[in-house]
């Protein structure tokens, strides 16, 4: 065999084992990685059951209800569009309060209910992730829509 074929194989093999690693990579990253939702499409029911995700929103005030276990922590979060309610078993940041941003991390339960593994709190109220802002915008804006609809007669 010629050297410039045992070039042409050596490429070809490698080119291979790198799609190869990239598929394994992208395989094992598919069950792990957590998309972001919002409360208005936890209530329109586009989000699936029992899928790692996160659900961001505000802290409902009035809504945190702590367990007499001590350790577990109902409480709603909304987008100004639509609320979920969510249950965390755990020690909550310092940060987490009513009437504050926040982000469960975790799975929706069949009953409706977001289940969250680990909660993360903003730490400033003004700041939104882009596409928690946009998400909250079009929430409000469909929100207003559907009032504006009911109002007529």
């Amino acid at each position: 065999m010629k050297a410039k074929h045992q070039r042409l194989i050596l490429a070809l093999v490698a080119v291979g084992a790198i799609i190869g690693a990239a598929f394994l990579a992208m395989s094992a990253l598919k069950d792990t990685a957590a998309l972001f939702r919002t409360p208005s499409e936890v209530a329109k029911g586009d989000v699936p059951v029992g899928k790692p995700l996160r659900l961001a929103g505000m802290v409902v005030p009035g809504s945190i209800k702590r367990d007499p276990d001590g350790v577990t922590i109902n409480f709603v979060l909304t987008d100004e569009g639509a609320t979920a309610p969510v249950t965390f078993r755990g020690i909550t940041p310092d940060l987490f309060k009513e009437g504050s941003g926040a982000v469960a991390e975790g799975k929706l339960g069949a009953n409706g209910v977001f289940v969250a593994d680990n909660i993360l709190a903003k730490h400033d109220e003004r700041y939104m992730p882009p596409q928690m802002e946009s998400a909250m915008k079009s929430a409000k804006d469909q929100s207003a829509k559907d009032k504006a609809a009911e109002a007529r007669p």
